[in-house]
């Protein structure tokens, strides 16, 4: 039998899973790795204004994140500058300013290497009712516009001309970004976050035939990675959210090393189809 603090960061890093699997294909699809990354290594600085103004840190993480989108939506009408300059920009001097920011409140003591990497031992019931709620939440909202932000990615201009408004649905997008970040925090971190919405994606691309597919299967591999990677770290003596990585790691080194066996037996299935249609 379980503990009851293994019991909760079991289901907690489940409920992020579930969460990060259908929001990361997007993040693959769009190729905005770096985005998240950006919005991640902002809630640092969600951090320090929390302990600041005494207020909810998962709250403040949320309103960083979301101000640091929009700073980026701005920044990218006004600055001379790439798309990837300016997350690069964000992305250091959020962390930066939140560490400097941190370092100055002496009279707090802060789980650095907490609020870093994760502490998905320490999930209580309030987080998992936050992860149930906020998880539904962006589950539902993602599910209202999946067409036309999948439209968006494949041809922004083709969603425009069926009036699917791609622009309201990438900010959109981008809250729920950000939600779940907020949200995921304390499973992995900040500097890790961005690994539960890409690798399981990643991992699922090759098994998958459909957008829908790709979707189901990441957050197979992202349960499955949080399983492996919390029973290593009670194994080996490990932090937990490294650890939930790592696995995530080696999903995809498996996945990737089978994707040939695994195009050779859908491609042998689709002739055997074609035939017997024939036939």
């Amino acid at each position: 039998m379980l503990d009851d603090f293994l019991f909760r960061a079991f289901l907690g890093g489940i409920g992020v899973a579930i969460i990060t699997g259908p929001l990361g294909c997007f993040v693959v699809w769009r190729r905005l790795a770096y985005f998240g990354d950006t919005l991640s290594h902002s809630a640092l600085l969600g951090v320090a204004l929390a302990i600041l103004l005494e207020v909810n840190i998962m709250l403040a993480v949320f309103v960083i994140s979301v101000l640091m989108g929009l700073a980026l939506l701005m920044l990218r009408q006004i600055a001379p500058l790439s798309s990837d300059a300016l997350l690069g920009l964000l992305a250091h001097s959020t962390l930066a300013v939140g560490l400097i920011a941190l370092s100055f409140m002496t009279w707090v003591r802060v789980d650095l290497l907490g609020f870093l990497f994760g502490d998905v031992l320490a999930i209580n019931q309030f987080d998992l009712l936050t992860i149930g709620l906020g998880g539904t939440v962006v589950l539902l909202v993602l599910k209202v516009i999946w067409r036309p932000l999948f439209a968006a990615t494949v041809s922004p201009e083709i969603a425009r001309a069926e009036g699917l408004r791609p622009e309201r649905a990438e900010v959109i997008f981008m809250i729920l970004m950000a939600s779940v970040i907020a949200i995921s925090m304390k499973i992995v971190g900040v500097l890790l976050i961005t690994a539960l919405l890409i690798i399981p994606a990643a991992s699922a691309r090759c098994f998958s035939n459909s957008p829908e597919q790709m979707a189901l299967f990441a957050v197979l591999v992202g349960i499955l990675s949080v399983i492996m990677g919390l029973q290593s770290s009670l194994t080996l003596d490990t932090p937990a959210g490294p650890s939930i990585v790592a696995a995530l790691l080696l999903l995809f080194i498996v996945s990737t090393l089978s994707m040939p066996k695994i195009r050779s037996i859908k491609r042998k299935y689709s002739n055997n189809a074609s035939h017997g249609a024939m036939s």
